[in-house]
């Protein structure tokens, strides 16, 4: 019998159990550990930050789920991994043998690496259902006394489809309080020009998402190093295509939500051999370690260069899809080398986003992430907003049946038509 551990319950990890469940014969065991009893649907969370949802409609208890489909589930923090051992130690002093492990933890959220920057500081954050819903408390309390409101990115940062959303969100609910007139926006970013989203841009996504900013008579600073955040200014420097300092801002604001950079949890990082620098899990092309081959990753914590070099750093985002196709080469490994075999399977790093701008929205599609791309497609519509709203129900009816896989390819691709889209970019 093997046992297959399975560390993180998000977007990676919740389909990963299942997959792997589907895959192995009964005589195996497949574990589930995560930080929390439920599974939280984390691109709900710009809403969450202004009311549209509460915490309790974007989650799932997993007990019931797991349960059913022969999934134990363990609610703790993994505290150290120790690979040489196959073997991990929870908190409370609890430990774990494991034949195969799946890291797929996320990120650690680095606030620490800009002065003031995050829920303990100054700034708001949709990184994580908590600082959502404090992000919420936050503000109804602006709501009171309206004034300036900065959204943006960090250095470093890699998720820019959330800050984007959530500058958006922002705006159009606003306006539906007639409170929009009270409030200058800026948007701060770490790329390059407006759309670039860490993918290089994606066609023409540049001019789609500069003309609804300014539409939405949003200010932009792109290029921009956020340098320090005191309460109600923010400190940015603003640097040229060479990477020299430009002009540095000093921006006044009532509210801020900003996306900061991301590195590998604590335990993951802290073994020797499995990850770069930042943290994040180094795998081949099967999602595998190269140090040990008993351990996959799948997800934000894994290790993916820069699209390009751009003048403030940037990292690469990992979107739903991709995370799928990640799992789904995983498992299929797994499974494969329990079997006597050799796993084959490789994930397609495909970039499909859908972007809620709250009344509007948009998609992207880059195949593959990489350029030079086999495809490059945007459209921006109230369907897109529709389709996100739709796609959340599905996915968290998925989850609470236990049958996540595969989401992404039976929704979103149909959504979006991608399959008459075959023949070229558009």
């Amino acid at each position: 019998m093997a046992h297959v551990v399975v560390i993180g319950a998000g977007l990676g990890g919740v389909p990963a159990a299942f997959e792997l469940r589907k895959l192995l014969g009964k005589e195996h065991r497949v574990t589930l550990i995560g930080e929390r009893p439920y599974f939280e649907f984390t691109p709900s969370n710009p809403w969450v930050a202004v009311g549209w949802r509460t915490t309790e409609q974007t989650r799932v208890a997993m007990q019931d789920p797991l349960e059913r489909k022969g999934v134990d589930w363990i609610v703790g923090r993994v505290e150290h991994i120790d690979a040489e051992k196959s073997r991990l130690a929870l908190e409370g002093g609890r430990e774990l043998q494991y034949d195969q492990l799946v890291i797929a933890t996320g990120p650690r959220l680095a606030f620490e690496e800009v002065p003031g920057l995050g829920p303990d500081g100054f700034t708001q954050s949709v990184c994580s259902q908590d600082h959502s819903a404090l992000a919420w408390q936050r503000y109804q309390e602006f709501l009171q006394n309206p004034g300036p409101v900065i959204v943006g990115a960090a250095p470093g940062a890699s998720c820019f489809g959330p800050a984007y959303e959530t500058a958006m969100i922002i705006d159009a609910d606003l306006r539906k309080r007639k409170l929009r007139d009270k409030v200058p926006m800026t948007y701060v970013t770490s790329e390059p020009y407006i759309g670039h989203m860490g993918l290089g841009g994606v066609g023409d996504s540049k001019g789609l998402m500069e003309s609804e900013l300014r539409e939405r008579h949003i200010k932009w600073i792109t290029n921009a190093k956020i340098t320090a955040v005191a309460a109600n200014e923010m400190t940015v420097q603003e640097l040229d295509d060479a990477g020299a300092p430009k002009k540095e801002h000093k921006l006044p604001f009532s509210y801020s939500a900003v996306i900061p950079a991301f590195k590998g949890v604590d335990a993951v990082a802290g073994v020797p051999g499995l990850c770069n620098p930042r943290g994040f899990v180094l795998i081949d092309k099967h999602q595998r370690s190269p140090k040990y081959p008993n351990i996959y990753s799948v997800g934000v914590c894994v290790a993916i260069p820069p699209v390009e070099a751009t003048p403030v750093a940037t990292g690469a985002p990992k979107t739903g899809y991709m995370i799928e196709s990640m799992v789904s080469a995983a498992a299929a490994n797994i499974a494969a080398a329990i079997g006597g075999g050799q796993g084959t399977a490789q994930a397609t790093w495909n970039a499909i986003c859908i972007a809620d701008f709250g009344d509007t929205g948009a998609a992207f599609v880059a195949l593959p992430q990489i350029p030079p791309r086999n495809l490059t497609w945007s459209r921006k519509g109230k369907w897109v907003h529709l389709a996100k709203i739709a796609f959340e129900k599905y996915f968290l009816r998925k989850v609470r049946t236990g049958s996540l896989t595969p989401v992404y390819e039976t929704y979103v691709l149909k959504a979006l038509g991608i399959m008459s889209l075959k023949g070229g970019n558009h």
